[in-house]
């Protein structure tokens, strides 16, 4: 059984670019290097060669595994209006009294820096379930954490 990949409709647009960019841009330059290396001739000491075969397989492998993502992908939808923490809330958290805000998304889309966490994540399995003004510990290698849930989008 393929594993399923939970995305938000925005996670599910962004890896439909990207597999267009990549099998409509990339793979033709990576193909087309790969001719200009080899027309250079012995390849066994072509460096041009060697790194475009290279991309090539990265390309390729890239493409495959979006290809098998968005095949598999699990729509994330928000139905409860913000009752309760779920996979695609947005949830603004106080830890040890500094506000943070956190989307709850999928392993697949998590970002950090963007404020996007993985579900399967430490917080993020954390606050799933969670209602607002709950307060809860969690701890981190840092150590533990005071959490209180002020709001739920």
């Amino acid at each position: 059984m393929s594993k399923k990949y939970l995305l938000t409709t925005d996670g599910l647009q962004k890896l439909n670019d990207e597999l267009k960019e990549l099998i409509n841009q990339k793979r033709p330059d990576v193909i087309e290097r790969i001719r200009e290396a080899a027309a250079h001739g012995d390849l066994s000491e072509n460096a041009d060669y060697a790194q475009a075969r290279e991309e090539q397989s990265f390309t390729e492998g890239r493409i495959l595994e979006i290809e098998d993502i968005i095949k598999n992908a699990e729509i994330i939808t928000q139905s409860n209006h913000g009752s309760t923490v779920t996979i695609g809330s947005t949830v603004t958290v106080k830890i040890n009294g500094q506000e943070k805000k956190y989307t709850i998304v999928g392993s697949n889309e998590a970002n950090p820096k963007e404020g996007k966490i993985s579900n399967e994540s430490l917080v993020g399995s954390a606050l799933l379930g969670r209602k607002i003004h709950e307060k809860f510990i969690i701890t981190a290698p840092a150590g533990e954490m005071d959490y209180e849930i002020i709001s739920i989008e």
